[in-house]
This record gives C-alpha cells, structure tokens and sequence, in this order.
C-alpha cells in the first residue's frame, strides 16, 4: 500500500512564508510527477504546479515567482515553498503524485488528505 501525506499548513499574515510537505510512504517503487492542487472556499480544485522526476517545474500564473516546488527522490517527498503569500492563497492544498509500487511497477494516481492554508490578519 501507498500513502501520500501532507503537512506544514496553517496560519500566516499576508506576505509570510509557509513550507508544505508531501511524503509518500509504503511500498514506492518510484514516482513521476508530483503535483500540488488547492481548493479555496466556494471553489473548485486548482493545479498549483507540478515537478517531474528530473527536477521540471511549472506553475499556475498566479503564483509563478512567490511558489517553488521542489523534491527530494530519496525520501520520496515533495514540497511547496509559498512566499509572499495572499489572502487569496487560502485553501485545502493537496498533494498528487504518479507513483509505482513494487507488486507490479504500474504507476497510478494517489492524492493525500490535505492540509489547510489560511492567509489573514
């Protein structure tokens, strides 16, 4: 079995930093892609960004140059660095990922619970 979990929400003024982290566990043979979503009230699921396996990234307009994704293969983790942040950043972040487990090395998409970002003064 594999397990993606998110942590590292919570609460920060406008413009303060916050670092999210994902960290898939269990029986990983590998992962591709690792994604970040976020859902704010009243809306639907929106792609942050996204980083490949060789360290590719791109992301949502609205956050390009405050948001950086990065990765650590070797723990199987990923993460969302959120600077200046915006009272329109507030949402449920979550974290999605192609992973492959050892039973047959076929990847399939995984999501985590999601972790709460609240930007306010």
């Amino acid at each position: 079995q594999v397990q993606l979990v998110e942590s590292g929400g919570g609460l920060v003024q406008p413009g303060g930093s916050l670092r999210l982290s994902c960290a898939a566990s269990g029986t990983v043979f590998g992962i591709n892609l690792m994604r970040w979503y976020r859902q704010g009230p009243g809306k639907g699921r929106e792609l942050v960004g996204y980083i490949e396996s060789d360290g590719t990234t791109d992301y949502v307009d609205s956050v390009k140059g405050r948001f950086t994704i990065s990765r650590d293969n070797a723990k199987n983790t990923a993460y969302l660095q959120m600077n200046s942040l915006k009272p329109e950043d507030t949402g449920v972040y979550y974290c999605n990922a192609d992973i492959a487990q050892y039973s047959d090395y076929r990847f399939r998409d995984y999501w985590g619970q999601g972790t709460q970002v609240t930007v306010s003064s």
